[in-house]
């Protein structure tokens, strides 16, 4: 399979919506508005990639950072090329990006119910913790 890694611009949002909406464990809402992404890859730029083979996008990945912490949002992988290196090779160049800042920690979102994206953390040496909670608000 041959695979690109490409940025993820602005131009890939329709296609990279649609894949989010193909894959089960990603939540979506108003934070994933056109506007919203655009700000976010603004703010984050370089660190958010595209996996495509033959113009078919198999994975997308979003990664920025508060100056403190890196943070990864939506990985996902099109379910039928999941278990091929797409989602390692996303994680790798975020990670990669987010060290290019000067960040050395990285945090990830995840639903606790969302047990394929949980082991495929754990398969690729990321430790689920027991010891945090997030606590959210929505701001009026």
């Amino acid at each position: 399979m041959n695979l690109r890694v490409l940025p993820f611009t602005m131009a890939l949002y329709d296609r990279v919506l649609e894949l989010w909406q193909q894959c089960e464990g990603i939540g979506l809402g108003d934070s994933d508005s056109r506007e919203n992404i655009a700000l976010f890859l603004e703010r984050n730029p370089g660190m958010s990639f595209v996996v495509e083979s033959e113009k078919i996008l198999l994975g997308a990945v979003m990664a920025g950072h508060d100056g403190r912490r890196g943070y990864i949002h939506h990985l996902a992988v099109l379910p039928d090329r999941r278990r091929k290196g797409v989602g390692r090779i996303l994680v790798e160049n975020c990670l990669k990006s987010l060290k290019n800042a000067g960040i050395l920690k990285c945090h990830i979102f995840i639903f606790n119910q969302n047990e394929n994206g949980l082991k495929f953390w754990e398969s690729v040496g990321w430790s689920v913790r027991k010891d945090i909670s997030i606590v959210s608000k929505f701001i009026d």
